[in-house]
């Protein structure tokens, strides 16, 4: 991964996060669901597009994607995608330092 360092912000420590159990973030106006799968780290927007619920760290992983608790939704964990191809959740990149997590964040853009 060749990616400027001052691209990613902390986030928090990888003791923090236990595998297939979700933790919720707020970053610089972001809501994001974390989760820790077959020692990588995945970040995904954490609000679901059904119905704009802000649950998607509650979800439960099956085969590589989270499932919403709410609604049963499947998101793709690798690209936030649907498991039918539709609406899916934003994905953020994260990295691993020194036992610390970080992320990249991109703008968000308001439709109003």
């Amino acid at each position: 991964m060749n990616l400027n360092k001052n691209d990613f912000k902390y986030l928090c420590e990888l003791s923090e996060l236990k595998g297939k159990a979700g933790k919720r973030f707020y970053l610089d106006d972001h809501d994001i669901a974390v989760f820790k799968l077959n020692k990588k780290i995945y970040a995904v927007g954490n609000i679901c597009p059904h119905q704009k619920a802000d649950k998607i760290y509650e979800g439960f992983i099956e085969d590589g994607c989270v499932v919403c608790p709410l609604h049963g939704w499947m998101f793709n964990l690798e690209n936030g995608k649907k498991d039918s191809g539709g609406r899916g959740l934003d994905v953020y990149e994260t990295e691993i330092r020194d036992n610390k997590v970080y992320i990249k964040l991109f703008d968000t853009k308001l439709n109003w």
